[in-house]
């Protein structure tokens, strides 16, 4: 009986793990479980988006790998390297920019192993540049790696919803639209 007991926790141990991505450690007698966890990787998307929205590109950055390699695909087609380069773009921008309100929606985060993960999620954000309006929506895809104790974003592509008609766009691509 306290076999069947046993097995019977485990395997709704292993269910959580699967469905739940809950932080949460169980002993069974000598055998530890450890499920897993998505919570350090929300908090760190939590403050990109605070970042976002404060204009604070310190913040901001501080959720990405400080690496010379990371690649950023931007939102206007074309693609930056570097960390310093982007926080360099970045407060060139924020110095211009006011109001920023972002709406993020259909967010999905995905477990790959206990130190690697993905973010995906659409996002529409309205801001005031140079003093004129502006809004732009689109999808959005962020590699998240653990290094040492803190989540940090290695990736980033980002893909409008209206791409500029100047940008070439395979024909069946326009079809899927």
């Amino acid at each position: 009986m306290k076999k069947i007991a046993l097995l019977s926790f485990v395997i709704l141990v292993l269910t959580f793990t699967t469905f739940g991505q809950r932080t949460r450690t169980v002993k069974v007698k000598t055998t530890t479980v450890t499920v897993t966890n998505d919570k350090g990787v929300r908090d760190a998307f939590d403050r990109l988006v605070e970042g976002i929205e404060q204009i604070d590109a310190e913040k901001v950055m501080s959720v990405y790998q400080n690496s010379d390699k990371i690649l950023f695909f931007n939102n206007n087609g074309s693609a930056t390297i570097g960390w310093e380069t982007m926080k360099n773009n970045r407060e060139l921008l924020y110095d211009k920019t006011s109001n920023v309100d972002l709406d993020i929606t259909g967010l999905r985060i995905e477990m790959l192993a206990k130190d690697s993960a993905y973010v995906t999620c659409k996002w529409k954000q309205q801001q005031e540049f140079n003093g004129k309006l502006e809004s732009a929506s689109g999808r959005m895809t962020l590699i998240f790696k653990l290094i040492g104790k803190e989540w940090k974003v290695i990736h980033l592509h980002t893909s409008p919803d209206n791409p500029d008609a100047k940008r070439p766009v395979f024909p069946s691509e326009k079809e899927n639209q």
